[in-house]
């Protein structure tokens, strides 16, 4: 749902700067073998790409980690760790649940979740450190922030909180789940856009920047630690989005004001970003919408390493020197998977990722014309218009990432 990330677009006049992940290889000893190598293959691109990725290959095998060892390590020097994910990735939520008691006892109490609403904070700290759990709690609170949010697999997180809270000492502080977002009013929506409608149905301020004030609030001005689980445009962190203008020096303007964006002016190296494996956007022009990231050079590249699930460095790293040449190296020349993300978590490849459980009862006879008010995002596909059109709505979309998943096309050899 990224209909209110639009914001104004800005240049960065300087570049922004950060930690970068645990060991790093040398940049010059990196651009030297390169060099050398092009020489060596008579500057043949193709020969040159496939050198990079041998480079690559020889890095992971030294320095690929768990991914839930690769990301709490990142908190030894990073107070935030932005994870982008694609949303309602069976996988990715697991992987996010499963890692609260490695989080809790590297010393990170929070995790923060794009999916959710600060006005039910109160309600969610209750439920999360209640003796019992409280099911139709959970799923009323996922309601209040998102009316189409059925994904069984979000209100797990919640349950797993619960759980791993049950096991602490009673003087222990709780691990907590902390909503970074608020809710929007959907009913003051119009079609086209205008910044009256907008602030009508984002009338606590632009998202992003909504979000960067609570994290910062919340946990960074408090010295605190977290992990923010959220879209992976809202993580963009050194990167900034670009697109194509005529009136624009060099035909381009970027956007720098997604969330990572601020958190990184803010901040610098107490803040670090990782992407979880999942298609890219294609470039314009493309025959099919979504491609490989890196020209499917990640997923030959764990082939060879047997498809192991796996944590790594991108920036500063051997493996953040893949180009890319998907819709995100717009305005980018020579963009790198390094000048994207700080890191990166292979769970599985493309094809074997799965969507997340919709719950088709999330809205029931009592809640429907809430529902259909507050239908988000009605500009992307037609609001439903009675309690079964609402359930196909949701039905729909985990077929809609079963399509998406299966058209990206297989990782060439």
């Amino acid at each position: 749902m990224q209909i209110y990330a639009i914001s104004h677009g800005g240049v960065i006049s300087e570049p922004l700067t950060a930690s970068r992940p645990a060991r790093p290889i040398d940049r010059r000893s990196l651009l030297g073998l390169l060099t050398l190598a092009c020489v060596g293959l008579g500057a043949n691109p193709a020969k040159a790409h496939a050198s990079v990725e041998d480079l690559a290959l020889a890095e992971l095998q030294r320095e690929a980690r768990s991914p839930d060892a690769y990301v709490v390590d990142l908190f030894r020097t990073a107070d935030v760790v932005l994870l982008g994910e694609d949303h309602a990735i069976a996988q990715t939520l697991a992987f996010v649940r499963d890692l609260i008691p490695s989080l809790y006892a590297a010393g990170v109490q929070h995790l923060v979740m794009e999916f959710g609403a600060e006005e039910d904070q109160a309600a969610l700290d209750a439920l999360t450190t209640a003796p019992t759990w409280d099911a139709d709690t959970a799923r009323r609170l996922m309601f209040n922030y998102n009316v189409a949010w059925s994904w069984l697999d979000y209100r797990a997180l919640y349950e797993a909180a619960w759980r791993f809270n049950r096991t602490l000492p009673a003087d222990a502080p709780p691990f907590r789940v902390l909503n970074m977002s608020y809710v929007f009013d959907w009913t003051a929506y119009r079609s086209p856009a205008t910044p009256a409608s907008l602030q009508g149905v984002f009338h606590r301020g632009t998202i992003d920047r909504f979000r960067a004030d609570m994290i910062q609030r919340e946990i960074l001005d408090r010295n605190g630690k977290a992990l923010v689980l959220t879209g992976t445009p809202h993580a963009f962190m050194r990167y900034v989005s670009g697109r194509i203008e005529r009136n624009a020096d060099g035909f381009c303007s970027f956007d720098d004001e997604w969330l990572g964006n601020h958190l990184l002016r803010r901040n610098g190296g107490r803040i670090a970003s990782v992407l979880m494996h999942q298609p890219f956007p294609a470039a314009a022009g493309a025959e099919a919408p979504y491609i490989q990231p890196a020209g499917g050079a990640i997923e030959r590249l764990m082939r060879r390493l047997g498809d192991r699930a796996s944590g790594f460095g991108l920036r500063g790293h051997a493996v953040g020197r893949l180009p890319d040449d998907s819709a995100y190296a717009r305005c980018h020349p020579d963009f790198t998977l390094g000048d994207f993300f700080d890191g990166y978590v292979f769970l599985a490849p493309i094809a074997r990722l799965v969507p997340a459980t919709a719950d088709l009862d999330f809205v029931d006879a009592t809640m429907i014309q809430t529902a259909l008010a507050q239908f988000p995002d009605p500009d992307w596909k037609t609001p439903p218009s009675d309690l079964a059109g609402f359930r196909a709505h949701l039905a729909g979309m985990s077929e809609d990432i079963r399509r998406r998943y299966a058209a990206v096309p297989e990782t060439p050899q």
